[in-house]
């Protein structure tokens, strides 16, 4: 059953929709001007609407743009009459799902309203899936230290600016760049990220730039390169720290001039992308030991973020191992174990040198080892276990 709202300023044709559809099961309300309409959707939900072209005061087009400036993703069908299909076509090019003309034929309304309920259903299908990716990445803890980073996203995260990541291995500087961009008006974009640190020297330029057929020995076909794979969203360049000098001078030119050449090419090639990135290591040291490029650094680096070791945020080990018991727990399709207030403070003692992601692991272990209450005696056996 589909929940549909139904705006004509035709009593005739209002009346003749809901008996149609509620004959087919459907729960139908009816409004009979463009004001009423929108006033009904601030209050409930619809499956998909139905909305008349002509009316007084506010016409068809008018109610269609203030729904999509409201945020509301239903499908649309506009009803038009003989002479206004043209405005009709004028309104799928605005937004609408399709149209229907009067008079009103049964079958087309049927098959108009199935196919927009597909469509509804695809939309709240990729809104549930967007919401448990944005999950998977959160950013848990509510430590000082931790909500410093977060209060920079929230303002860094709408611009266009290029930001530097910092912290050690395994604080979650990949969380900070996805929600840099979740959060960002690129968001519906391309996230492309690169680990520089994992791809050999001699192929980094053709990773990212893209390499042209007969460029090299191994280049059988064109290959569009990370940058261009990004154009309209962002790139993570995590590890920059690791990238040659030859490959940082043809990322220097791509932030200068917006252009890349692939390997092997001469055509340049326009890109808009933001880019992120990301190091482990303290790049000033690097620049003086002329292994990274200082003019290079000050490009990526307007604003940096640095994400702290889970030594510095020892307050969110509680959160953070709850969450992870439960996380865990749900994947293992198990109940999650208690765990104790002493085993608790027990983690806090403990020196994380491999941060959040050491952590993760350690709750992990202790998850599938520990009965139904985790203490601070597991916590001892097993945070450092012997090889056995």
């Amino acid at each position: 059953m589909a929940k549909i709202l139904v705006i004509d300023d035709e009593k005739s044709i209002r009346n003749t929709l809901k008996e149609i559809l509620e004959h087919e099961n459907n729960e139908v309300d009816l409004a009979s001007d463009g004001v009423e309409g929108l006033k009904i959707l601030e209050s409930k939900h619809f499956d998909v609407i139905l909305c008349d072209i002509k009316m007084p005061d506010m016409n068809g087009i008018e109610v269609l743009e203030k729904i999509q400036e409201s945020g509301n993703n239903t499908p649309v069908i506009m009803i038009s009459g003989h002479g206004n299909i043209e405005t009709a076509v004028e309104s799928i090019k605005k937004g609408a799902f399709d149209y229907l003309s009067k008079p009103l034929d049964l079958n087309r309304i049927l098959i108009t309203l199935r196919n927009a309920q597909d469509t509804s259903h695809l939309i709240k299908e990729t809104q549930i899936l967007k919401r448990k990716i944005n999950k998977a990445y959160d950013i848990i803890g509510d430590s000082p230290e931790i909500n410093k980073v977060k209060d920079i996203i929230e303002k860094v995260a709408p611009t266009n600016a290029r930001v530097l990541i910092t912290g050690e291995n395994g604080t979650g500087k990949e969380l900070v760049a996805r929600w840099l961009h979740e959060k960002s008006n690129r968001a519906n974009g391309p996230f492309v990220e690169v680990n520089c640190a994992a791809i050999p020297s001699e192929l980094i330029e053709s990773e990212l730039f893209g390499h042209e057929k007969g460029s090299f020995t191994s280049a059988i076909k064109q290959r569009k390169g990370n940058f261009e794979q990004a154009s309209g969203g962002t790139i993570f360049l995590d590890e920059i720290g690791d990238m040659s000098l030859s490959a940082q001078s043809k990322v220097l030119r791509a932030l200068q001039e917006n252009k890349i050449t692939r390997v092997g090419g001469d055509k340049e090639i326009n890109v808009d992308v933001r880019v992120i990135a990301a190091t482990n290591k303290n790049l000033e040291k690097e620049i003086a030991e002329k292994r990274f490029r200082e003019d290079l650094y000050h490009r990526i680096s307007i604003i940096m973020i640095h994400v702290p070791s889970l030594n510095e945020r020892k307050g969110d080990i509680p959160i953070l191992t709850k969450y992870f018991i439960n996380e865990i727990s749900a994947e293992q399709g198990k109940q999650p174990p208690a765990i104790t207030d002493e085993a608790l403070e027990s983690l806090e003692k403990i020196k994380w040198t491999g941060n959040v992601r050491e952590l993760r692991n350690v709750i992990e272990r202790l998850t599938i080892l520990c009965d139904k209450i985790i203490t601070a005696n597991d916590v001892s056996l097993y945070v450092k276990p012997l090889l056995f």
